[in-house]
């Protein structure tokens, strides 16, 4: 089964989504991320992963268009994403909005404050991640 986090930029939520999935439930399903723009990866997305060991070097910013499986699900993780996703026939569409770190961090300059904001969306998405195979089960019932 196919599974793709879909966002604006593909360069935080879809990003993190897409790789701590793929490091808990790589096995049962395949990830991948898009964004309806793309906007290059984001460097402190990238290092609260590594900080659990999760390795995102081979990750790049991408669209849709850029993404040559058949989808059979797909979760929008932002508002922007889930009011702009396009129809696809057969495809199940979940939203579960995050918060968007960069723009939670615009006021702030300090860096151990601008990652605990990106910290607290990744563990939060990680919560989600650990729910996603019951809510595919019952969103494709």
């Amino acid at each position: 089964m196919n599974v793709l986090f879909l966002c604006t930029g593909n360069s935080c939520r879809s990003q993190m989504a897409e790789a701590i999935a793929k490091n808990k439930l790589g096995g049962k399903y395949s990830f991948h991320s898009a964004g309806t723009k793309t906007h290059g990866m984001n460097p402190r997305a990238v290092k609260v992963l590594e900080e659990l060991d999760i390795d995102m070097s081979s990750h790049w910013s991408k669209t849709l268009e850029e993404i040559d499986v058949k989808l059979d699900f797909v979760v929008t993780v932002c508002s922007d994403a889930d009011e702009n996703c396009p129809y696809m026939p057969g495809v199940k569409v979940y939203h579960q909005a995050f918060d968007d770190p960069p723009r939670l961090c615009k006021a702030l300059s300090e860096e151990e404050d601008i990652l605990q904001v990106y910290r607290r969306v990744r563990d939060e998405i990680s919560l989600f991640i650990d729910r996603l195979p019951i809510i595919i089960e019952e969103n494709l019932k």
